[in-house]
């Protein structure tokens, strides 16, 4: 049902996609938001310009979004010729596919918007939030495509509501989290928790300034930690230590842990410039494979709620 070729398109787009989230912060943590002035999708009116680090910076990652938005139209196209072909069997992954498609134009808009015209941190903040999404959509298809090839498609599984609300539970809460993650950067705050994981060399800090910002994230990082340790052990409590979906929820648990320990790396590379984007990097790299993993918790527990025997 489906092809090798397929399957390689489909992980071509969710790769790119990871590029366009890393080189969009890579970005963010050089400063390089403005080396292409305020042209777009030009820079500086040119299609090559005047070559400086910033401008080099902004002008790669034009270029990778936009042969990324390119290969996600090819798979949406793709998919939605297979889906008028075989509309049950394709019904999912065209979800997937549409998805990425639309929030890549959102993020693309966004992207241009941020150049034209002055953003503020907040709208900057939501910028990675569009970016992380289109990235689920597409590590959502590269999973469902190796379902198909194992003919795992189909189950007799059933799962307690109960997983389906606390994994939207902690799938909102995650976002919020990642949402604050991106505030500190485009708000440059970074620096205003020294030391790991106390902050400041105190449990509760003065709540000013980037200080404030800093701690409600690691409060929020406390809390999503709690919430997805509970889910990992209330899914397997409820489906059994070998169903496929609580090894899902055991790799989300597995990158929560490494989540956690980029942070303090992250933290103690504050001071240093090339540590510091070097870290970044890994944190979201982390975080983006731990939402998306996630958001497949949360649609299979969805459909296998309803009862229809499909994962």
């Amino acid at each position: 049902m489906v092809t090798g070729r397929f399957r390689a398109f489909a992980i071509a787009s969710c790769i790119g996609m990871l590029l366009v989230l890393l080189a969009g912060a890579l970005v963010t943590n050089t400063g390089s938001g403005r080396g292409c002035g305020d042209d777009w999708p030009l820079c500086h009116g040119k299609f090559i310009p005047a070559y400086t680090l910033e401008t080099a910076i902004e002008l790669s990652h034009r270029v990778v979004s936009g042969l990324e938005g390119l290969l996600v139209l090819g798979v949406a196209i793709a998919v939605y010729r297979k889906y008028i072909k075989n509309r049950e069997a394709y019904k999912e992954p065209l979800f997937y596919a549409a998805g990425a498609l639309w929030f890549t134009i959102i993020q693309a808009l966004m992207g241009a918007a941020a150049v034209k015209w002055y953003q503020s941190p907040p709208v900057m903040a939501i910028h990675f939030g569009i970016s992380i999404i289109a990235f689920a959509a597409t590590m959502l298809l590269v999973i469902w495509t190796y379902r198909a090839k194992r003919g795992t498609l189909q189950t007799t599984m059933t799962v307690p509501k109960s997983v389906f609300t606390w994994t939207l539970a902690t799938s909102i809460f995650c976002y919020v989290v990642i949402y604050l993650g991106a505030f500190i950067r485009h708000t440059e705050s970074a620096g205003g928790c020294v030391g790991w994981p106390l902050c400041n060399g105190e449990v509760i800090p003065e709540m000013t300034g980037a200080t404030s910002i800093v701690f409600i994230h690691r409060v929020g990082a406390l809390i999503i930690g709690l919430m997805i340790l509970g889910l990992y052990l209330h899914i397997r409590k409820t489906t059994g230590e070998s169903s496929s979906m609580t090894s899902a929820a055991g790799w989300v648990l597995l990158l929560l842990v490494a989540q956690v320990m980029s942070g303090a790396w992250l933290t103690a590379t504050v001071g240093n410039e090339d540590w510091f984007i070097f870290t970044s990097l890994v944190h979201n790299l982390i975080i983006v494979a731990l939402f998306g993993l996630l958001m497949d918790i949360l649609i299979r527990s969805w459909r296998l709620r309803e009862g229809r025997g499909q994962a």
